[in-house]
C-alpha cells in the first residue's frame, strides 16, 4: 500500500500566485496547516504530504472572482485559472471512500486563496477495487432481469409524482405492463407516507407485475424508492425480495455515502441510484464536482444505474455535459474491475431526443425514462410506450424518424404532439 497513490484533477481560479495556491491546497489537504509545526520533517513530508503533480495555466485575466469571499475584493483584479493535479499516498488514509471524500473534496473549497475550484476527476489505485462492492448487476445483470437485449430499456416514472394511492399506482402499472414497458420507477418524492404506504404500494404494484410475468413471460423492472434510515432500507429491501421485485431505488444525496455502501453490501437487487440534489453540487462552473468524479464514489459504493439527465432537458444542464456524464458511466475504473454502470436518461425526455442521444452515446446500454413523454401521449400510456420504442427502432436501423413515423402511428402522433 505504501507505493499506491491517488490522483485528483481540479479546475482552479485564484487571485494569488497559482503555484503558491496549489502548494497551499496540497498542504491543507495532507500534512500541513497555516504555519510550520514541530515534527513536519522532510522525511514526513516525503512520506505523507500531497504532491502537486501538474499545474497548467489556461487563462490569466482581469475581472471579478467567480466566488465571493468574506473579505472585500476589488471589482477588477488579476486572476488566474489553471488545471491542477494533486496526488496523495494511499498509506495516509487506506482504501476508504468516506476518507477519500474528505481528502479530495474537503476544506480545500474554503481556502481564501481559492476563488474557484471544481473537482474534475479522480484516479484510484487497485486496493479500492478490492475494498468495495461495486456494481453487483450493472448492464448485464439489469438486462438479464429485465429480459431486454440489443436495445435500450424503455421506461417511465409514475406521474403524478405524488398523490396516487397504492391501488392508483397499481392501476397505472397494469396499463404500462400491457403496453410492454421494460422499466418503471417511483418518483424520488414518493416515499412512505400515509397516502401511499411503501408496503401497500409494493404489494399492489408487484401483484400486477407478477401477473404480467405469468401471462407474458416478461417481468417489467420496477425501481421502488426505499430511501430512508439504514434499518428501514434493509427492511424494505427484504419486502421487495419477498414480493419478487427486481430493483430498488435510493436517493444518493439523502442516504449519504456510508448509507449507500451499507445498502449495497446488503442488497440482492440492482440499485437504481437517483442523483436528486445534484445541482447544488455542480451548477456553478467553478465550484463543486464534475459528474465523472462524483459518480465514481457511488459506482464503487455499489450503484448499478445512475441518472445523467437528458438531452434538451427541463433543467439547466447543457447537452454536452449530459453526454459526457453518460460516457463516464461506461469508462472502466480499474483494470481488474471496470465498475461500469448503466446510465439513465431522464428529465423531459421523449421521442424527439432519441436520434441525438443515440448519435452521441453510440450504445444501447442505457435506460430511457420518459414520464410525460409516455404518460401524456394523446393515445394514452400504451401508445406512449410504443412511440418511444419505435423512435429507438428507427435510430438503431438508421432510418430518419419522420420516415419511420409514416408507417408507425404512435410515433407519428408523438412527433405531432411535440412539434
Amino acid at each position: 500500500m505504501q507505493q499506491h497513490r491517488i490522483e485528483a484533477d481540479y479546475l482552479l481560479e485564484t487571485p494569488d500566485d497559482p503555484e503558491r495556491t496549489a502548494a497551499t491546497i496540497a498542504g491543507e489537504q495532507s500534512s500541513g496547516t497555516f504555519v510550520r509545526v514541530p515534527g513536519e520533517t522532510p522525511e514526513l513530508l516525503e512520506r505523507a504530504a500531497a504532491r502537486v503533480v501538474k499545474l497548467e495555466v489556461i487563462d490569466r485575466f482581469t475581472g471579478q472572482r467567480a466566488l465571493p469571499t468574506a473579505h472585500p475584493t476589488p471589482d477588477n483584479e488579476r486572476l488566474t485559472r489553471a488545471r491542477l493535479t494533486l496526488s496523495w499516498p494511499l498509506a495516509t488514509m487506506g482504501p476508504s471512500l468516506p476518507n477519500l471524500m474528505a481528502t479530495v473534496a474537503g476544506n480545500l473549497f474554503e481556502l481564501k486563496q481559492v476563488s474557484g475550484l471544481r473537482l474534475l476527476d479522480i484516479r484510484l489505485p487497485e486496493p479500492f477495487a478490492a475494498a468495495y462492492t461495486g456494481p453487483k448487476f450493472g448492464v448485464e445483470g439489469t438486462r438479464r432481469l429485465a429480459g431486454v437485449h440489443g436495445r435500450p430499456l424503455i421506461g417511465t416514472i409514475i406521474k403524478p409524482s405524488v398523490g396516487f394511492s397504492a391501488e392508483d399506482t397499481a392501476t397505472l402499472v397494469a396499463r404500462l405492463c400491457e403496453a410492454g414497458i421494460d422499466f418503471i420507477k417511483d418518483d424520488e418524492l414518493q416515499a412512505d407516507g400515509p397516502n401511499c404506504p411503501f408496503d401497500d404500494r409494493v404489494a399492489a404494484v408487484m401483484r400486477e407485475i407478477n401477473r404480467c410475468a405469468d401471462r407474458t413471460g416478461k417481468k417489467p423492472m420496477y425501481a421502488f424508492n426505499l430511501t430512508g434510515d439504514l434499518d428501514e432500507m434493509k427492511r424494505r429491501h427484504d419486502l421487495l425480495l419477498k414480493q419478487g421485485a427486481t430493483c430498488l431505488m435510493a436517493s444518493l444525496n439523502s442516504v449519504g455515502l456510508v448509507g449507500m455502501i451499507e445498502l449495497a453490501k446488503f442488497s440482492q437487487l440492482p440499485i437504481h441510484a437517483h442523483r436528486n440534489g445534484w445541482g447544488y453540487l455542480s451548477r456553478h462552473p467553478l465550484l463543486g464536482w464534475s459528474f465523472a468524479a462524483w459518480s465514481k464514489f457511488w459506482r464503487l459504493a455499489g450503484a448499478d444505474h445512475m441518472h445523467v439527465n437528458g438531452l434538451a432537458n427541463k433543467f439547466s444542464e447543457p447537452d454536452e455535459s449530459v453526454i459526457e456524464s453518460a460516457r463516464s458511466c461506461m469508462e472502466p475504473m480499474f483494470a481488474t474491475r471496470p465498475c461500469t454502470v448503466m446510465p439513465v436518461f431522464s428529465s423531459g425526455q421523449g421521442v424527439a431526443q432519441v436520434p441525438g442521444t443515440y448519435a452521441a452515446v453510440n450504445t444501447t446500454d442505457l435506460i430511457v425514462t420518459a414520464g410525460g413523454g409516455i404518460l401524456a401521449h394523446p393515445g394514452g400510456p400504451g401508445a406512449g410506450v410504443s412511440a418511444l420504442r419505435e423512435a429507438w427502432d428507427a435510430a438503431l436501423q438508421g432510418v430518419p424518424q419522420a420516415d419511420y413515423a409514416r408507417t408507425h402511428p404512435a410515433l407519428q402522433t408523438a412527433l405531432g404532439a411535440t412539434a
